[in-house]
C-alpha cells in the first residue's frame, strides 16, 4: 500500500489548526475576554479542543507518518473530526467516541512499534497514547471533562518525555538513570489510577512525579549540551529547557492540590494547568515545529532569529498570567495576559508560515541562479 502523500495530510493538519484557533478564543472567553459568540459557546470544551482535538491530531499525525501505515491516519482523522463535531454542535457523545477511536488507534500503533523493537522510550510513548485513550474513555463514560484532564496531561508529558528519552541514546546514559526514569513513569501512572478512588491523594502523587520527571529531564536531556551551539539547534534547546522550568512550576502547584476538580475555575488551578499545557507543551511545540512540520508536510523551513519573538512573548505573557493568578491584587491582569498568550501562539503560526514561504522563495532563487550559470 502506497503511503499517504503529504498533500493528503494537510487537511488533517487543517482540522487541528481550526480546533486550535477556536480553542484559543474559547479560552479567552473563560477569562471574560469578549470574543465572537461562536467561539464563546465553546468555552466549556476549551480543553478538549486544545488537547484532544488539536494536540491529539498533531501528535497522532506525526506518529502515523513515522509508522508508515495508512490505517494509522485514523488517529488524526478521528481527533480532527472529533473537534469538528464539537464545533458543529453535534451530540457531544459523537465527539467523545471519535476521540476514543483516535486514542485507540494511536495506542495500537504505539504498542505495535514497541513489540517490534522493545525499548524504554517506545514503552513510554505507548503509555502516553494509552493515557490519552483512558482520558477520552473516562470523559465519555462519566460525562465530566475534568476527569480526563490529568490523563490528557500524562499523554502529553509522556509523549514528550519518551521522545526526549530516545535522544539520550547519544549520551552515556547509565542503566540506573533509565531505571529512575521508568520508576518515575510508574509512580505517575499509579497516581492517576488512584484518582478514581482518592482524587486528592492521586493527583498529589501525580504532581510529585511530574516534579521529579522535570528534574530528570533537566539533568539528562541532550539540550544541556546543544544549547551551547548556534542557530536552530540552540533555539530548540532553549525551548526545551524553558519548557522544563514550566514543568517544575506546574508540578509544584499541582502538589498544593491545584490540579483537583474541586478547584475548577479557580485562578490557582488555572496557573497549575497552564504552566504545563501552555508553558511546557507549547514551548516544546515551538522548538520541535521547525523539524516536525517539514517531516509531515514535506516542506523546508530555514532558521531565522525571528523565531525567538513568539517564544519570548509566550514565556513573558505566561509569567504575567501566573503572577495574576497567584496574587489577588493582580487578578485584573489575567485577561490581558491571556490575550498576550493568544497573540504569541498566533505569531508563532504566522512566523512558521512565512518561514516556509521565504525558504521556498530562497531555494527557487538559488536553483534559478544555478541554472543560469
Amino acid at each position: 500500500m502506497r503511503p499517504l502523500p503529504p498533500a493528503a495530510r494537510l487537511p488533517l493538519l487543517a482540522l487541528g489548526v481550526i480546533a486550535l484557533i477556536v480553542g484559543i478564543l474559547a479560552g479567552l472567553a473563560r477569562l471574560a475576554v469578549r470574543v465572537p459568540d461562536a467561539a464563546a459557546s465553546q468555552a466549556g470544551v476549551h480543553g478538549a479542543l486544545m488537547i484532544a482535538a488539536f494536540l491529539g491530531t498533531v501528535i497522532s499525525l506525526e506518529r502515523a507518518v513515522a509508522l508508515m501505515r495508512n490505517w494509522a491516519y485514523l488517529a488524526p482523522l478521528g481527533a480532527g473530526l472529533g473537534g469538528l463535531a464539537l464545533l458543529a454542535g453535534l451530540p457531544i457523545a459523537l465527539a467523545q467516541w471519535l476521540f476514543c477511536l483516535a486514542g485507540a488507534t494511536l495506542t495500537f500503533g504505539s504498542a505495535l512499534l514497541f513489540f517490534r523493537q522493545p525499548a524504554l522510550y517506545l514503552a513510554t510513548l505507548a503509555l502516553g497514547a494509552l493515557s490519552w485513550l483512558i482520558g477520552n474513555l473516562a470523559w465519555w463514560l462519566s460525562d465530566h471533562i475534568f476527569i480526563a484532564i490529568p490523563w490528557w496531561m500524562a499523554f502529553l508529558i509522556l509523549t514528550i518525555a519518551g521522545e526526549r528519552l530516545e535522544l539520550t541514546r547519544f549520551l552515556p546514559t547509565t542503566l540506573t538513570v533509565q531505571r529512575i526514569f521508568a520508576a518515575i513513569v510508574a509512580f505517575m501512572l499509579l497516581g492517576l489510577l488512584l484518582t478514581f478512588w482518592s482524587e486528592n491523594m492521586g493527583l498529589r502523587i501525580f504532581a510529585a512525579s511530574i516534579l521529579v520527571l522535570s528534574f530528570w529531564l533537566l539533568r539528562n536531556d541532550i539540550a544541556r549540551r546543544t544549547v551551547k551551539q548556534a542557530g536552530l539547534t540552540r533555539f530548540i534547546a532553549l525551548c526545551l529547557l524553558g519548557g522544563y522550568l514550566w514543568l517544575i512550576v506546574g508540578g509544584l502547584l499541582g502538589m498544593q492540590g491545584n490540579f483537583a476538580s474541586v478547584a475548577a475555575g479557580s485562578p490557582l488551578r488555572d496557573a497549575a494547568l497552564h504552566s504545563i499545557f501552555l508553558g511546557f507543551v507549547f514551548s516544546m511545540i515551538f522548538g520541535h515545529a521547525p523539524v516536525i512540520f517539514p517531516a509531515v508536510a514535506k516542506v523546508r523551513i530555514d532558521y531565522h532569529p525571528v523565531f525567538y519573538l513568539p517564544w519570548l512573548l509566550l514565556h513573558l505573557s505566561l509569567l504575567l498570567r501566573i503572577i495574576a493568578d497567584l496574587l489577588p491584587a493582580a487578578h485584573a491582569l489575567r485577561g490581558p495576559a491571556g490575550i498576550s498568550n493568544a497573540i504569541a501562539l498566533a505569531l508563532f503560526i504566522i512566523t512558521m508560515l512565512l518561514a516556509v514561504v521565504k525558504t521556498a522563495q530562497r531555494r527557487r532563487h538559488v536553483q534559478a541562479r544555478g541554472q543560469d550559470n
